[in-house]
């Protein structure tokens, strides 16, 4: 797995480990394209494990363009857009997830305040802001399958940047994602799938202003103000 991002810059916010995908490592296909409907097709490969009980996403969608969404969260209303012209597959198995409530009452768990390292890492079920004794399992939580790459190496991470976390590995990338409020120095290896408005990405700056834990081995800590998912709507 790789372990950094460039060099000067803290190890990775890739999730721990899979641990659905610890043992056969299964790894999705990166090809998309479209179908003879007109829709896209999207190869999720089932890993088991899942955080929370969800159905897999359609194998095609017709997401296309700009999608609109809004995040109802602890901090306020985050207005994000979909971009589900450069990342399909990616924007589709958001929103089945979110129309399932995969999401809802989960936390962002990991934060980030460095220059050039400045993020909120969410969708871990596993996490309890309020637990007196963490799940082990933190960083780990899953949808029990993995979403192929939508990448072509010309992904940036300026401040409002969503992009999906994964383990280091291809195609790895499940329910977890990193919201950057601060222009950030990461490598092109992490599907860029949406995008804060600025009113948004003020209220991200100003609940992270409080720093972290500095509990992680990777870089980063616990949020000391809790970002927490109340709701989301698409479309």
């Amino acid at each position: 797995m790789r372990s950094r991002l460039l060099a000067g810059v803290p190890a990775l916010l890739l999730l721990a480990s899979l641990s659905a995908c610890n043992d056969d490592d299964p790894e999705a296909s990166d090809d998309t394209g479209t179908s003879s409907e007109g829709g896209t097709s999207c190869e999720y490969v089932e890993t088991g494990g899942a955080a929370r009980g969800v159905e897999l996403p359609p194998a095609t969608t017709d997401l296309s363009g700009e999608v609109p969404a809004v995040l109802h969260t602890s901090i306020g209303d985050l207005k994000i857009t979909l971009d589900a012209e450069k990342a399909p597959c990616t924007v589709a198995s958001f929103a089945s997830l979110a129309e399932q409530g995969y999401y809802d009452g989960t936390s962002c768990h990991r934060q980030g305040n460095d220059p050039g390292f400045e993020f909120l890492q969410c969708g871990d079920p596993f996490y309890d802001p309020e637990a007196e004794q963490q799940d082990p399992a933190v960083g780990t939580g899953n949808p029990g399958y993995n979403i192929p790459d939508e990448i072509d190496g010309t992904e940036t991470y300026e401040a409002g940047t969503i992009a999906m976390a994964n383990t280091g590995a291809p195609n790895s990338g499940g329910g977890q994602f990193f919201i950057v409020f601060g222009d950030s120095q990461f490598p092109p290896s992490y599907t860029v799938w949406a995008h804060l408005d600025a009113e948004a990405v003020e209220l991200v700056k100003k609940a992270a202003a409080s720093g972290n834990d500095g509990s992680s081995r990777a870089g980063g800590g616990v949020p000391n103000t809790p970002v927490t998912f109340e709701g989301i709507d698409v479309g």
